[in-house]
């Protein structure tokens, strides 16, 4: 073999040699093409209840234990705004109503008629000083403030249903009627009224067909009046009369603050439907209906009281309202 053949075989050599390492290099898979090593830890199971940001999970039944705060929560794409209880064609406020002034969001107190003049006429009777023969609680007992705007200006009370307030007493049928109104909403019929405090089961009590002590804030061992005067019977426009105390709890107590008292729809629940405060209805007569927390009845859903007229107002009369989806 001449060297010019010698060298012109090595050449060849070498390059299919190059060639031989390319081919090999060029069928290893990239990294995004190789199989994925199988996890030792098995992935984690999808969450068991939906974190609401106003507070409500939506998910299985709850665990031993578990609290749920009452509301508002409602049925999941639910026809009833979310302060409304759905009740087969119409819904219902899931509290006794506190009021706002509607023009611009002010709270109003609700130890007073919600009215400039009666504000003014209670405040000033209570300052100085109401009735003879009072209590010691009733002489030294302190008078609730009403806002500034309350006692100087003129303005529409709105109805609000919202948990863990005091609820508004000191209305008559009129205000009620006005403050459901400007909310949107109307007063409810005793049949509606009658029908959502008896729950799905159709039970005298929200919570059963028996009375039972103690699960409504309903026939207290004391009564505000006899508390501050000696007597049960006189000073209902009193504004100290629904913070008055018995064993050092409040006999009116916050709403949803009772929670057995529930009347139950679903998977939503109506609050303080018996006691707490009466319910002026939608009656051209005037009648108010669950009874409040010093009344002596166990009559449950079904206490009714007609003896007075649309104007009549005091302590213990609130309202609740409902709407036509």
């Amino acid at each position: 073999m001449t060297s010019r053949t010698g060298c012109a075989l090595a050449l060849l050599l070498a390059i299919a040699s190059a060639c031989s390492r390319e081919e090999h290099k060029d069928t290893k898979p990239s990294p995004s093409e190789r199989p994925e090593l199988a996890s030792s830890t098995p992935p984690e199971p999808p969450p068991q209840l939906l974190y609401l940001p106003d507070g409500g999970d939506i998910g299985p039944p709850r665990a031993p234990g578990q609290q749920v705060l009452p509301g508002p929560w409602g049925h999941v794409g639910s026809r009833c705004p979310p302060d409304m209880v759905s009740v087969h064609e119409f819904c219902i406020d899931r509290y006794e109503d506190s009021l706002i002034d509607t023009a611009d969001g002010r709270e109003i107190s609700p130890y007073y008629h919600p009215t400039r003049s009666q504000t003014q006429a209670s405040y000033g009777r209570a300052r100085r000083g109401m009735g003879d023969g009072g209590t010691l609680q009733g002489h030294t007992m302190a008078v609730p403030e009403p806002p500034t705007f309350q006692l100087k200006e003129d303005f529409s009370p709105r109805a609000v249903s919202k948990g863990g307030v005091v609820p508004s007493g000191y209305l008559n049928l009129t205000v009620a009627e006005l403050a459901c109104k400007n909310a949107g909403k109307r007063l409810c019929t005793e049949a509606e009224w009658v029908t959502a405090c008896k729950g799905e089961q159709g039970r005298r009590f929200p919570y059963g067909d028996e009375y039972e002590a103690g699960r409504c804030n309903v026939f207290r061992e004391a009564h505000p009046a006899m508390v501050l005067y000696g007597n049960p019977s006189i000073g209902h426009l009193d504004p100290r009369l629904n913070k008055v105390r018995s064993h050092g709890r409040p006999l009116l107590r916050a709403t949803g603050a009772t929670p057995e008292c529930k009347s139950i729809w679903g998977n939503d629940a109506i609050y303080d439907m018996v006691g707490n405060l009466d319910e002026w209805i939608d009656d051209p007569g005037g009648v108010f209906v669950g009874g409040f927390y010093s009344r002596n009845t166990k009559a449950g859903c079904e206490a009714r009281i007609s003896a007075h007229t649309p104007p009549y107002f005091d302590y213990s009369l609130g309202v609740r309202c409902c709407k036509t989806p």
